[in-house]
């Protein structure tokens, strides 16, 4: 081979070698860079060339597909009571990106799941489309009815769970969406609508927001003076002396907002009349850290919980002495979503364990088989049983005699927790009504419940927890209970 020829010829090796250097650059490096690119629009394509996998709930699809004469997509997402489970599903849209279950589980519910190969692979052999499979969830449809039913009108959310397992049985969040108007392809109004909406429709308040707990917190507070030692059960006599003034302060008590006496009661009285100068003072005398921790195993200051959708990060915060104070009555920096108030009344109900709290059963192939089963798992232990069953007591205390008779359900056991938080500039906002409570029915609890009235149209006077949250709770209590018979 002559040396022009030879030139030419190791040229063109170059230029075979350098091509096949990028294209297993692009094929193995930048696969998943360039698949997931928001331009590309052939990801969306081939989601949306066949129906997703379903939805599950109660054993009735809460979701489904349907046919449209579009250009590049061939099904569009439809939902079934859009609004009522849009805090559950999510969305999912053939030009926005996935959320909630839609987005977490988008790869089961598209069939691209690496599980699901078996079944690709036969679909494929027999000549038919990909097939998605279907997410089977733990929500209770009857309780969700009546949390989002409960609500109606006001802003608010419901968190409700089986506090034996975790799982979860009810998410609601108003005022709501119908994931249905932002599906298509033209749907940019509707989007543009929706996110300029001052009432924050697409806010999963549920788990996405966080409030102060108010005096729902106080059994948060009375379960750490127990296992701290400060008190050895709920009906001692508390060091809570009348006009008793903040730490570090001059002249600043902490006022009580009920008619009943509150100087030296026991954490059984100051629950059922919600004293805040009890639990004021029983968390500055336990300090910061001590409550931290009690928090903390309660599943505060969590970065990391999963149910497998991410959930905002409820906050005990690290604070001064008075702060502190304000705190341990649900107040100051103390900032808690619903389903981690409903985590709390969970954990006093299941005699001190904290069950971690998931909402997706099953997984299942498009031919039926399970893939995957969900297993109850323990996340901690906020108390000894002992002490639970006390507090538990005292949490029926405030729904037979206290502030919580609105909760009450003939034949049975209700424990509960009324709230009302302040919040804005020099509490100038209108508070938030709560309630978090349990249902006993045999030897266990099937149902906690956190209710937050964050707005409605009632007189700031007339805005208490007992008034307000109370019912919708009990509605969710007795549909679970209904439900389990």
């Amino acid at each position: 081979m002559n040396k022009p020829v030879r030139r030419i010829a190791i040229f063109c090796g170059l230029l075979v070698l350098a091509l096949m250097i990028r294209g297993n650059w692009l094929q193995f490096v930048k696969a998943d860079e360039l698949k997931n690119d928001k331009n590309n629009m052939r990801v969306n394509i081939a989601r949306y060339s066949q129906p997703r996998g379903n939805i599950i709930v109660d054993g009735q699809e809460i979701t489904g597909s349907k046919e449209v004469n579009g250009i590049n997509y061939k099904y569009k997402r439809t939902y079934k009571n859009g609004e009522m489970w849009a805090p559950v599903t999510g969305y999912s849209s053939q030009v926005y990106k996935p959320t909630l279950l839609e987005g977490v589980e988008d790869k089961i519910l598209t069939g691209d799941d690496d599980r699901l190969f078996f079944n690709r692979t036969i679909d494929m052999i027999t000549g038919k489309g990909k097939k998605g499979g279907d997410v089977i969830t733990t929500l209770n449809a009857k309780a969700q009815e009546a949390a989002f039913k409960g609500l109606g009108s006001k802003k608010g959310a419901v968190a409700a769970i089986d506090p034996r397992t975790g799982k979860i049985l009810a998410l609601a969040s108003t005022p709501s969406y119908d994931p249905s108007r932002i599906a298509g392809a033209n749907d940019g109004d509707a989007w543009t609508k929706l996110n300029d909406d001052k009432n924050k429709p697409m806010l999963n308040r549920a788990l996405r927001e966080t409030y102060p707990p108010g005096s729902t917190f106080k059994v948060v507070t009375a379960a750490a003076a127990l296992e701290n030692g400060l008190y050895k059960d709920v009906d001692e006599k508390t060091n809570s002396p009348k006009g008793w003034t903040l730490p570090d302060t001059r002249n600043l008590p902490l006022p009580n907002e009920t008619p009943m006496p509150c100087d030296n009661v026991s954490m059984r009285a100051a629950l059922q009349w919600s004293c805040n100068s009890v639990f004021g003072k029983i968390s500055a005398d336990l300090g910061n850290q001590k409550m931290i921790e009690q928090a903390n195993k309660f599943g505060y200051n969590n970065d990391d919980l999963q149910i497998p959708v991410g959930v905002s990060k409820s906050v005990y915060p690290k604070d001064n002495r008075p702060q502190n104070a304000m705190a341990g009555i649900g107040q100051a920096s103390n900032r808690a979503t619903p389903l981690q108030m409903a985590m709390v009344a969970a954990a006093v109900a299941n005699n001190g364990k904290l069950m971690e709290p998931y909402m997706v059963d099953k997984l299942r192939a498009p031919n039926l088989n399970v893939i995957e089963t969900h297993q109850p798992k323990e996340l901690s232990r906020p108390l000894s049983p002992e002490h639970a069953q006390t507090l538990q007591s005292a949490m029926e205390t405030v729904v037979e005699e206290g502030t919580g008779t609105e909760a009450k359900i003939d034949g049975v056991k209700v424990g509960g927790k009324t709230g009302t938080a302040q919040h804005g500039v020099d509490n100038s906002g209108n508070p938030y009504a709560w309630f978090i409570s349990y249902a006993k029915k045999g030897d266990g609890s099937p149902v906690a419940v956190a209710v937050v009235i964050e707005g409605s149209n009632t007189m700031r006077d007339d805005i208490a927890g007992g008034k307000l949250a109370a019912p919708i709770a009990k509605g969710v209590m007795e549909a679970v209970l209904n439900s389990s018979k």
